[in-house]
């Protein structure tokens, strides 16, 4: 074979021919140290430099990539770990607590001075009056009226974050002097729809759809599941109190 048919048939292959050819080949270089000499890309300064110079800015940027991409996944990884363990303080706090204002002042408390968010609140669905209730985080209302002032926000399991409209803020978080203008909030289930758990904050975008949201299932979790046996303690509690002061 001439040189000049070498060329046309060279001339004749396409740029992803020779890509996949080098790709299937990756040892082509080996041995060919005038080769590699002689091919020069362009740089961004402008100047040329030598595949081998090419090669070694890119190792360099994947490095950083990948130091990047490290720092910051360390950075979420040690953020979890704070979350857990101040979820890990809430729970034991809920599960010791003994009657539905203590639960709720652990919660607040925890939310407020622990997470360092504004507000927190527990809606407690029910008809049944009891004998503590609208105080702190816990407020009970009747599911009636739950869903006529919250809606759909009723219908999912998943935490719902965003900003909300001003009338479900107010009604999550009542008589409060700085208006909530962020909430991520959680419905209570268990077997049924029993409560919402929701915290708030007063800066604007503090929550979105897109953040994170487990600690909070950790937490309805819990809660779901001691409400309702707390409540039946409560209504139970509350006929005998009154036949006792009735009896003096």
């Amino acid at each position: 074979m001439t040189e000049q048919t070498a060329r046309q048939k060279a001339g004749d292959l396409t740029r992803e021919e020779v890509a996949d050819y080098l790709r299937a080949n990756p040892d082509f270089f080996v041995d060919q140290d005038e080769l590699l000499r002689s091919l020069t890309l362009p740089h961004d300064s402008g100047r040329a430099i030598s595949l081998v110079e090419r090669q070694v800015h890119l190792f360099r940027e994947q490095r950083d990539t990948l130091r990047r991409e490290l720092v910051e996944l360390v950075s979420i990884a040690r953020h979890n770990d704070r979350l857990f363990e101040k979820s890990k303080r809430l729970l034991m706090q809920v599960i010791e607590a003994r009657t539905l204002n203590d639960m709720a002042a652990a919660i607040d408390d925890s939310i407020r001075g622990d997470f360092g968010l504004d507000a927190a609140s527990v809606l407690l669905f029910t008809d049944v009056e009891l004998p503590e209730a609208s105080q702190g985080a816990l407020h009970v209302v009747s599911p009636s009226m739950a869903r006529e002032r919250l809606g759909s926000l009723l219908e999912g399991e998943r935490a719902v974050c965003g900003q909300f409209r001003e009338s479900e803020r107010e009604f999550l978080f009542p008589d409060r002097e700085e208006p909530i203008a962020s909430v991520a909030l959680v419905p209570l289930r268990h077997d049924e729809l029993v409560g919402v758990f929701a915290v708030g904050s007063c800066q604007a975008g503090y929550f979105d759809q897109s953040m994170g949201s487990l600690f909070l299932s950790y937490i309805s979790d819990t809660l779901s599941r001691l409400l309702p046996p707390m409540v039946q303690r409560h209504t139970a509690a509350a006929p005998v109190t009154d036949m006792a002061t009735e009896s003096r």
